[in-house]
């Protein structure tokens, strides 16, 4: 019996990397979901470019300018629930969404974030990492709220911090995990049995934190 492709819209803010990690992992059968948008805040973002030539439905709605943060979340909310999505998978969109946002959705928005939270949420994550020393650094899939990278945790990767990394070499190889950990975690959602305890998703039996160099 074939699965059925959930209908998932991903929101960038540039480049897009984890978005084409995705489209791949769909392309691939690794992810039982198909992209039916894909939606930036910024006109210029490359990863737009890069959906409308894999054909993908892709929509802009320009956050700079906007009347106002909410009539720009509802032009967003518009595109999204026009596509048919069910999930929305943030891919470095740069936007903290709002709790009414979040409501609209519930537990149906995800987010990747470059660093094993809840240690160094929000921006230059590898950089604040290395000041403070950490040995071990890493990338979170969690569950989107209303509040800064606080939702419940999904999955997670540890990468080991290397004597002479940079904030550079560091983000490299956690982007490459990242890649990995993204559809894996989104495929865990969308075809096993799974609730929220707290600040952690289970899947049944909970599992440690998967370890990659």
């Amino acid at each position: 019996m074939t699965r059925r492709a959930t209908p998932i819209a991903v929101l960038i803010s540039g480049r897009g990397s984890n978005f084409e990690a995705l489209h791949q992992a769909t392309e691939e059968g690794r992810l039982p979901a198909r992209i039916v948008l894909v939606l930036s805040n910024v006109a210029s973002a490359a990863g737009i470019e890069h959906a409308r030539s894999l054909g993908l439905h892709t929509a802009v709605v320009p956050s700079r300018g906007a009347e106002s943060r909410a009539a720009h979340e509802v032009r967003v909310r518009e595109e999204i629930e026009q596509s048919g999505a069910e999930w929305i998978c943030l891919a470095g969109y740069m936007r903290l969404l709002s709790e009414e946002f979040v409501a609209a959705f519930p537990n149906r928005i995800l987010n990747i974030h470059p660093s094993l939270l809840p240690s160094f949420p929000g921006l230059d994550v590898q950089q604040a990492a290395l000041d403070h020393g950490v040995r071990i650094s890493g990338c979170t899939v969690h569950l989107v709220d209303a509040g800064l990278d606080s939702g419940p945790i999904v999955g997670q990767r540890a990468v080991d911090v290397r004597s002479g990394d940079d904030a550079a070499s560091l983000a490299r190889r956690i982007l490459r995990q990242e890649h990995e950990l993204y559809a894996d975690a989104l495929g865990r959602l969308l075809t096993e049995d799974w609730r929220i305890e707290g600040r952690r998703v289970l899947f049944g039996p909970e599992a440690g934190i998967e370890r990659a160099d």
